[in-house]
């Protein structure tokens, strides 16, 4: 019996993280990852562990059942999510999961699938079920009603949630008594554990709701020792054959010995950024995390670090989270991590271990403003819910549409979310090994999605400053593409429409996925990734005419606008730090995270600009609102060319930009899909987004709502949600 899919789930996207003022607290979650079901009752052996393709879930057949009790106790606003699939059912069969408020003495159904839905493929349900609000007898239930032993169903992914009035992401004192019943990374574990320990569920490192406020507090430098040689490693997907059987560099740690500062129960390292190194294949970028107490941990207070490796000189990142106790004295335990997830097409491995490591204390520089900046950056997040409370503010939706359901695995999923109303709906963090702990603070790459968010804007942004700046031509800013005659009629707007007119073929991305490429995307210097850009192609076509996919000519706009920067406004400035960040990012309170792009590794430091930005996903909700809903604005004030974003963003109908595919467009940096004939509209509807390499898309619907999606299985299907998002304001015009 072999699963196909796991489709219209997505059940990462149910992990739930409410408004401020209020945190979705997971009561139960359950996916079946570590092969387990023993703390679930099951009524014959018709119910059973099913294993298939490596994926595990509930077998149950014939009129078997499958039940687990749940303490919803101090939770309100309950939901509960469920993934169901079936086969070979038959006229009357049905699969379902119930759910019983009063111990069991009466059920009621929360989702089903019959006859005619039993195509393996797993099924979403969404229910806010009356009665299981702050209920200690609560029992969930699997059931089979199918009266033969030969019909199939299958449950997964079961996730409760409820809102515990407790702001998990704000700074006030946790609530929790310190009495966690822990069964990893317990205290004997991480002070006398031996090995590189196992891969366990990622909830081990999550600040249990138990948690009590720290008694220690963390001030100074984290080093872990003999990173080099020790750890696990597990490959999933290599395409380029960078591992094998021997031990290598990339399967271990970079160096660590880095600050960081504690108020409260949050700990925040003095470096957010994608951090250089010695390392030959990683880098790290650190992200805030948590402390607190618990009563088996001998007086010693617990801490987590999220954090991610970033490919070295590109863009694919791995998540991952770090986990050990100390005092304040400088006594530290031994530190556990894991990374079992990734944003990343060609590699995919699950790497953890078990680390000596020394706490040297002592004050760290300008630690009040790394304080005060990341609670003035948490705070100017957009009000949170998850994204399963989407069908609940607005009924009319499916959220499985909105939930990316046509990839074909949830765990491909980094990231899914909808802003509308100014509200952040988000879900994903799914791993290979549980729900990430911290989805907050989980990192997503942009790849081509910069050539949006940052050259489009940027190109706006200067035109708005410094009108006329999108007709400069390249030549007089650029030296190297000033010698072969290419580029004296090239305009930085037909840099950003791809429209330079220099190419080798014209076919879709022929050019994009040559191999000589990597003349751009493997040179570290600026020299070398310029000389690539302004002198791989010939000239074929008038520029402004032909449409042809390059990232080398965003690096050559990148380079461009770095110039005009600095002619205007002094030879130390930077199109990144001094107008992306200092004029759009920080403004908007986007992460420290947000404010990094990747440069060249030399004195030049250019910035990539096509590429090479790295997101949380309240960033995400925040660029895309800034963009869509409010039309380049902050604060009131329009920060970007009015004319050049309205045509970006397909609302001028006499500048709708170059034709890549049919019923697509491309047009200062950004994508559009007229989408008329699916919606059934009498005039043309364009869908603007941003795409990134492996499956990213960061929707601009016309209706002001913002639809993303992280994924890294090629998968790029949005229509989906861009049709249901027609139901909260009609998109045909």
């Amino acid at each position: 019996m072999t699963i196909v899919s796991r489709l219209a789930a997505i059940s990462a996207l149910l992990l739930a993280f409410l408004h401020h003022g209020a945190r979705a607290d997971t009561g139960f979650y359950d996916d079946m990852s570590d092969g387990n079901i023993a703390d679930w009752s099951l009524s014959s052996s018709l119910a059973y562990l099913n294993s298939a393709s490596g994926n595990y879930a509930i077998g149950f057949r014939s009129t078997a059942t499958a039940s687990k009790a749940i303490s919803t106790a101090g939770l309100s606003r309950v939901t509960v999510s469920v993934m169901l699939a079936a086969s070979s059912l038959e006229a009357g069969d049905t699969c379902l999961v119930e759910i019983s408020t009063n111990g069991g003495s009466a059920w009621s159904t929360l989702f089903s699938i019959s006859d005619g839905q039993d195509d393996n493929t797993f099924r979403i349900g969404v229910a806010a079920p009356a009665g299981a609000d702050n209920n200690a007898s609560v029992l969930l239930r699997f059931r089979a009603a199918t009266g033969a032993s030969g019909d199939y169903c299958y449950g997964d992914d079961i996730q409760l949630n409820g809102d515990d009035g407790y702001d998990s992401e704000g700074f006030g004192n946790l609530p929790g008594t310190g009495a966690v019943t822990r069964s990893q990374l317990t205290y004997s574990t991480l002070t006398t554990g031996t090995g590189n320990g196992n891969r366990i569920d990622l909830a081990a490192y999550a600040l249990p709701a138990a948690g009590a406020q720290p008694s220690h507090s963390f001030q100074g430098r984290l080093t872990l020792v003999n990173t080099a040689s020790n750890g696990g490693f597990v490959e999933l997907k290599d395409s380029f054959s960078y591992t094998g059987n021997t031990d290598a560099t990339r399967k271990h740690l970079p160096p660590f010995d880095f600050e960081f500062v504690q108020t409260g129960s949050h700990l925040i390292p003095a470096q957010r950024e994608s951090i250089a190194s010695s390392h030959p294949e990683w880098e790290y970028i650190l992200l805030p995390g948590r402390v607190w107490n618990e009563s088996g941990d001998h007086g010693f207070s617990r801490a987590a670090i999220p954090f991610a490796l970033q490919q070295k000189n590109a863009n694919c990142t791995h998540n991952g989270v770090m986990s050990f106790l100390f005092k304040t004295d400088g006594t530290v335990s031994k530190v556990a991590y894991q990374l079992s997830s990734e944003t990343c097409l060609y590699f995919k491995v699950d790497m953890w271990g078990l680390l000596s490591a020394t706490y040297t204390p002592g004050a760290v520089a300008d630690a009040a403003a790394l304080i005060s900046d990341y609670q003035a950056q948490v705070n100017a997040r957009l009000p949170m819910k998850s994204l399963e409370e989407l069908e609940l503010d607005f009924p009319s939706l499916d959220v499985a549409k909105m939930a990316a359901s046509n990839s074909t695995d949830p765990k491909h999923i980094s990231l899914v979310g909808f802003v509308k109303n100014g509200v952040h709906y988000s879900g994903g963090c799914r791993t290979r090994w549980g729900l990430y702990p911290y989805c907050a603070s989980l990192v997503v790459p942009s790849y081509s999605a910069a050539k949006s968010a940052f050259a489009g804007l940027a190109m706006m942004r200067l035109e708005k400053k410094y009108p006329n700046s999108k007709n400069l031509y390249v030549a007089p800013y650029v030296s190297d593409c000033n010698s072969n005659g290419l580029w004296g009629d090239v305009k930085l707007e037909n840099i950003l429409d791809m429209a330079t007119g220099n190419y080798a073929q014209a076919g879709y991305m022929t050019d994009e996925g040559a191999t000589h490429t990597n003349g751009l995307f493997l040179a570290t210097s600026h020299a070398d990734k310029i000389n690539y850009s302004c002198t791989q192609y010939s000239r074929k076509a008038t520029p402004g005419s032909k449409w042809v996919y390059h990232s080398s000519d965003t690096y050559i706009a990148g380079t461009v606008m770095n110039a005009v920067v600095k002619s205007y406004e002094g030879s130390g400035k930077d199109i990144f730090i001094d107008t992306m960040v200092s004029e759009l990012w920080a403004p908007l309170q986007l992460s420290e995270t947000a404010r990094y792009t990747r440069r060249s590794y030399d004195s030049t430091a250019q910035a990539f600009t096509g590429y090479g930005l790295s997101w949380l996903r309240s960033d995400v909700a925040r660029i895309g609102k800034f963009i869509g809903a409010d039309d380049g604005t902050i604060s009131g004030s329009s920060m970007l060319d009015t004319a050049l974003l309205d045509a970006a963003l397909q609302r001028t109908a006499t500048d709708r930009g170059l034709t890549p595919l049919t019923d697509y467009r491309y047009n200062n940096g950004y994508w559009a899909l007229n989408i008329k004939t699916s919606l059934g509209c009498a005039n043309d509807v364009y869908v603007p987004f941003m795409s990134g390499y492996g499956g990213i898309s960061v929707l601009l619907l016309p209706n002001d709502a913002v639809y993303y999606y992280f994924s890294d299985n090629d998968s790029y299907y949005w229509l989906d949600a861009a049709l249901e998002a027609n139901k909260l304001g009609a998109l045909c015009q």
